[in-house]
């Protein structure tokens, strides 16, 4: 919990958290090498120096690590985990759903365990969604539209498989898909996660919420010209937040064209863990104004209330979160530091 200086606290939920094993033993082949050495390559240029990780702690640090830089050390008070697979890369995968399920199991209330789906897998893999979110009672899904499986170095959410397993979810109430929508990493190719087709995703299944993770940066006018017109499509803002250290005129210029075309009912806080902490996240973004002539151009506020939505009311709303109860679970749990 994020207590402001007159006391008020906010409730931080993390929309984009991982729990990788990127291990040599678990890389299958020069591509998990490449995929991990470009994570860290990120890690190293957006991280402030006194929060750098070791390499060897990079590639694997595990669920009581995590739960310390999330929820003790971090101000972090819920966060979803967004599966990646990429079985072609790692032998028993990046990130499984399966393997963040047993993470939470040992903290309960404090992870949402969200799933995934390869529309590759055709009609083998209906079935074995729809017994996904059975077993995790899944609320939301993350995609990976540029995963490579075989020989196809990805797909979209245009294609007719991808709208079978979409109307599938509706159909299941799995309603939040989430879809990576930014930066490439070796060796997956830019052009795969092109935002195009949330546009065609979103007209489709208006009862489905597509939360386009990273904002689709480096395409951050096509997103914002999709998601001002399609109203059930909201931007995350991992890989966009660590800017605000690093270049905060970068960052001014990107948050404030996602409240004007957006609004803060449409934005959702996601550290990105273990790519970087919400300690240093969060009090550098609650610290953070927008300059007065970026302010005066776009006509945007970032206030106190705008901060609150996007740091967790907006996820609250979309995953069904009752913030008042969820506290007194959490009640008992160790305070963590305030500033």
């Amino acid at each position: 919990m994020y207590k402001t200086a007159s006391g008020e606290e906010i409730f931080i939920i993390d929309d984009h958290v991982h729990n990788w094993d990127a291990s040599k033993a678990n890389q299958k082949n020069v591509h998990g090498e490449q995929f991990i050495n470009c994570f860290y390559a990120y890690h190293t240029f957006l991280s402030p120096p006194e929060k750098l990780w070791t390499r060897e702690k990079f590639e694997r640090y595990g669920g009581d690590q995590m739960h310390r830089d999330l929820f003790v050390d971090g101000y972090d008070d819920m966060a979803i985990f967004q599966p990646t697979y990429l079985t072609d890369f790692y032998v028993n995968g990046f990130n499984t759903t399966e393997q963040n399920a047993a993470v939470a199991a040992n903290y309960p209330n404090r992870f949402i365990v969200n799933g995934a789906f390869d529309p590759r897998d055709e009609a083998a893999g209906l079935d074995a969604f729809e017994e996904l979110a059975a077993t995790y009672k899944l609320k939301g899904v993350k995609l990976y539209t540029g995963e490579w499986r075989g020989e196809s170095r990805g797909y979209k959410l245009s294609d007719p498989w991808a709208e079978k397993y979409l109307a599938l979810a509706e159909k299941l109430g799995v309603k939040n898909i989430h879809v990576h929508k930014g930066p490439t990493i070796l060796p997956l190719d830019r052009d795969a996660f092109d935002v195009a087709d949330i546009d065609i995703a979103a007209t489709n299944f208006q009862g489905l919420n597509f939360i386009v993770e990273h904002c689709g940066l480096p395409r951050l006018d096509d997103f914002c010209w999709i998601a001002t017109q399609e109203t059930n499509v909201y931007g995350g803002l991992a890989v966009a937040l660590p800017f605000i250290k690093k270049n905060p005129k970068y960052f001014s210029h990107v948050i404030s064209q996602l409240l004007m075309w957006l609004g803060p009912d449409k934005l959702l806080y996601g550290s990105d863990y273990g790519i970087w902490t919400p300690d240093w996240l969060i009090e550098a973004f609650m610290a953070f104004e927008l300059p007065a002539d970026i302010a005066a151009e776009t006509g945007v506020i970032l206030d106190l209330e705008a901060k609150k939505k996007i740091l967790g009311l907006n996820a609250a709303r979309l995953y069904g979160i009752d913030i008042v109860a969820q506290k007194k679970l959490l009640a008992n749990e160790k305070s963590r530091r305030s500033t």
